[in-house]
């Protein structure tokens, strides 16, 4: 397969009338998710789906659809848009488009839409998740990104989350910066 050009891959603000495919995907996203965490569904097949709700509903948020010839490909979920810090709460890729450039067009396009500082959180169990997100921090900020480990709020039996940070706004030389 070829890897996807800017054409091939639309990235869009998730409109209402989108949020039955979204919620299938988050399906699936929790689902890859229990792999790495041991999380099984609620007795009615369910994952928890507050997020979702959030993308759709909340001040600060806002959902993202990633389609390619047609087909829904992915979402990303940005929540702090109102604040100093813009957090990458939840990002998916179909495991049918994964590995074709799409994961990294999609979220190039996603932290373009809302320059300024990122931080974004992964699990060190996923060693696909820990390669992707460390390639597009160096491929967005080059070396000026930094990696730590957090615990997982309300969660200590959980090993800590992986977060990285980075900031995608324009650079600033000073005055006396001949570059």
């Amino acid at each position: 397969m070829t890897e996807p050009t800017e054409a091939d891959v639309v990235v869009r603000p998730a409109v209402p009338g989108d949020r039955p495919v979204v919620d299938r995907l988050w399906l699936m996203f929790r689902h890859d998710l229990s792999e790495f965490r041991g999380l099984l569904p609620r007795p009615d097949g369910s994952f928890r789906s507050e997020r979702v709700e959030d993308a759709f509903s909340s001040p600060g948020w806002a959902a993202y659809l990633f389609v390619r010839g047609g087909h829904p490909a992915g979402f990303a979920f940005v929540r702090a848009l109102d604040a100093p810090v813009r957090v990458l709460n939840s990002f998916f890729v179909a495991r049918g488009a994964r590995r074709t450039g799409i994961g990294l067009t999609a979220v190039r396009e996603v932290l373009t839409r809302h320059p300024g500082r990122w931080e974004i959180a992964f699990q060190y169990e996923n060693p696909g998740a820990v390669a992707f997100w460390r390639r597009v921090a160096t491929e967005i900020a080059g070396d000026a990104w930094r990696e730590e480990s957090r615990p997982v709020p309300g969660l200590p039996e959980l090993p800590p989350d992986g977060w990285i940070s980075f900031d995608t706004a324009p650079r600033r030389h000073d005055a006396g910066d001949r570059h």
